[in-house]
C-alpha cells in the first residue's frame, strides 16, 4: 500500500488539505496528516480546527512514497519556514520520490530550487515564487516526481492526478466515477 504524508500548518487552506485527503483515502492510499507543529491541533485559514494523525517530530518518513503540501496562508509561509520539512523535501526529491504542492505552497520547492526548468502551476500571483519553474495556467501539472495544482477549487483534479500517480489510471477513474465527476 501506498503511503504518502500530507503537512499541516497553522492557516493551511482547508479544502486543499481534507479534500486532498478525502480523496486518496478514497483510493485506499494510506495518506497521514502531518502537523508541522508540535500539537496536533492544527487550525486552518479559515479558523477550522483539525487534529492532525501526527506531528512531524513523532513521524518516521522512511517507508513513505509521497510528501503533499496544501496551500493557504499563512499555512504555506509556515511551510516554508520549517527547516526540518525543507531538509526531508529535499531528500525525497533528491530520491526521486513524489511531491506535490497545490496552490500557494509551491513556493517552497521554487526556494529548494527543485522548480528549476520544470513545469509548474501555482495560486495566480505566486508565480515569482517558483524560482527557475516554467508557470504554466494548467490545473495541475506534473513533471517528472513533482505534482503542483493551481488552488482550492481545483482540488478534484489535483486529488485524482494523484491518485493516478501513485496508482494508476483506472484506480482514478473508480475515484472520479464514485464522486460522480
Amino acid at each position: 500500500m501506498k503511503k504518502v504524508a500530507l503537512f499541516l500548518a497553522n492557516g493551511f487552506e482547508e479544502i486543499e488539505a481534507l479534500g486532498t485527503v478525502d480523496i486518496l483515502r478514497r483510493a485506499k492510499i494510506d495518506i497521514v496528516t502531518v502537523s508541522i507543529t508540535d500539537d496536533n491541533i492544527v487550525t486552518g485559514a479559515h479558523n477550522i480546527p483539525v487534529r492532525a494523525d501526527k506531528t512531524f517530530t513523532d513521524t518516521d518518513f522512511a517507508n513513505f512514497d509521497m510528501l503533499i503540501l496544501p496551500g493557504g496562508m499563512p499555512g504555506a509561509k509556515h511551510l516554508n519556514e520549517h527547516d526540518d520539512l525543507k531538509n526531508l523535501i529535499s531528500d525525497f526529491y533528491s530520491k526521486g520520490k513524489l511531491i506535490a504542492a497545490i496552490c500557494a505552497a509551491p513556493m517552497v520547492l521554487g526556494g529548494l530550487g527543485i522548480l528549476d526548468g520544470k513545469r509548474a502551476t501555482c495560486y495566480p500571483g505566486f508565480e515569482p515564487e517558483l524560482i527557475g519553474a516554467i508557470t504554466t495556467e494548467e490545473s495541475v501539472v506534473v513533471d517528472e516526481n513533482i505534482i503542483t495544482g493551481k488552488g482550492p477549487g481545483l482540488v478534484f483534479d489535483f486529488g485524482l492526478r494523484l491518485v493516478e500517480k501513485l496508482l494508476s489510471i483506472q484506480d482514478r477513474r473508480e475515484v472520479q466515477n464514485g464522486l460522480l465527476l
